[in-house]
């Protein structure tokens, strides 16, 4: 649970290096809270009369996940941002190539296999290597 809280601590700090470890936990944590919210707008969905006519107006459950979903999705943008930044710098690619999701089709492709990526090791010029160093691993 520490790993997939630790973007929200380190809230916008662009700065330093993270572990993949750091940004795939976030990424879980983020898809299990929108299943939630999810459910809970379909739960509040209104049911077909026949094809293409609502029966009546949307539920207080479709409102409620709605608006938290909304709420999270904000609270979550920059923390998210910040962890793909630092997650770039742990393979000693500035935080601009996150821009290269705006490419149409491979852009979040490319992404996504740099998120997978592991990173350099020993430090770099982002700062030392979150996973410590060899010799303190075997320490």
């Amino acid at each position: 649970m520490e790993w997939m809280l630790m973007p929200y601590r380190r809230y916008a700090d662009f700065s330093g290096r993270s572990r993949r470890k750091e940004y795939w936990m976030f990424a879980l944590l983020q898809l299990i809270v929108a299943c939630v919210f999810y459910a809970l707008l379909f739960a509040g969905m209104p049911e077909m009369d026949a094809p293409g006519q609502i029966a009546q107006a949307p539920g207080a459950l479709f409102y409620a996940g709605f608006i938290l979903f909304m709420i999270f999705a904000l609270v979550s943008f920059i923390p998210s941002l910040a962890v793909t930044v630092r997650r770039l710098h742990d393979q000693d690619k500035s935080g601009w190539w996150i821009l290269i999701e705006f490419v149409p089709f491979v852009g979040p492709l490319i992404l996504l296999i740099f998120m997978f990526m592991d990173g350099t090791p020993g430090p770099n010029r982002f700062g030392d290597d979150p996973k410590g160093s060899v010799g303190e691993a075997f320490a």
